[in-house]
C-alpha cells in the first residue's frame, strides 16, 4: 500500500480552501470541513483522556473509539462514502449497557468534575455533542449518512457514563449540582426519618 502523507507543508490550503478525500476543494469554513474538524478534536481530547489512569476494559474502548473516530472523519471527507460500520454503534450500546447497568441512578444533575480522567471525559462528552451538531448542520444542506450522526449521539451518552465510572476509581462519586429542590427534598427525608 503506498503511503498516502508524503508531504505535511503542501501549501495547497493557503488560497483558503482544502481537499477532501474525494480530490474535490471546499472553503476551509465549508460544513463538512468544520463537521470533520469537530471529530478530529474530540479524538485529540479522548488520546488526552488516554494518558490517565484508566480501568483496562475503559482503555481499550477509548482506543477503539478513536479509530472509529478517524473511520466516521474519513467518512465525512468522502461525500457518499461508508467507513463506519454498524458494528461501531453496536459497540457502543453494549458499552452503555454495561457500565449503565453498574452505576446508581442519579439523584440529579452532575457537573462536569470530580477527578482529572472523569473530568477530561466531560470535556470530551462535550467535542462530541459538538460534533454531532456539525454533522446535524451539514446534513441540513448536503447528503451524509445517518451512521456519523447516530454514533457521534452516542459516543456522548457513553462518555457521561465514563466520567461517572471513572469519578468512583479509588471511592470517589458524582459531583452533584446543588440545586434548591434535592435540598429541600433531602431536608424532607431527614425530617420524615
Amino acid at each position: 500500500m503506498a503511503n498516502r502523507l508524503t508531504q505535511i507543508a503542501t501549501r495547497t490550503g493557503d488560497d483558503g480552501t482544502t481537499g477532501l478525500g474525494d480530490n474535490t476543494r471546499v472553503p476551509k469554513h465549508h460544513l463538512r470541513v468544520a463537521a470533520m474538524g469537530d471529530v478530529d478534536e474530540l479524538n485529540s481530547h479522548i488520546g488526552l483522556l488516554l494518558c490517565e489512569t484508566l480501568p483496562p476494559a475503559v482503555r481499550e474502548l477509548l482506543v477503539d473509539v478513536q479509530h472509529q473516530l478517524f473511520n466516521l472523519g474519513g467518512e465525512l471527507s468522502m461525500p457518499g462514502y461508508t467507513l463506519l460500520k454498524d458494528d461501531a454503534l453496536l459497540q457502543l450500546d453494549a458499552a452503555l449497557a454495561e457500565h449503565n447497568a453498574a452505576l446508581p441512578r442519579l439523584a440529579e444533575f452532575i457537573l462536569p468534575a470530580g477527578n482529572r480522567a472523569a473530568s477530561q471525559a466531560h470535556v470530551c462528552r462535550t467535542v462530541a455533542r459538538r460534533a454531532e451538531r456539525a454533522v446535524v448542520a451539514l446534513g441540513a444542506a448536503d447528503a451524509v449518512n445517518d451512521a456519523p450522526r447516530r454514533y457521534l449521539n452516542r459516543l456522548s451518552d457513553l462518555l457521561f457514563v465514563l466520567a461517572r465510572v471513572l469519578n468512583r476509581m479509588d471511592g470517589g462519586d458524582d459531583v452533584y449540582w446543588k440545586s434548591e429542590r434535592l435540598a429541600r427534598q433531602q431536608q424532607q427525608d431527614a425530617d420524615d426519618a
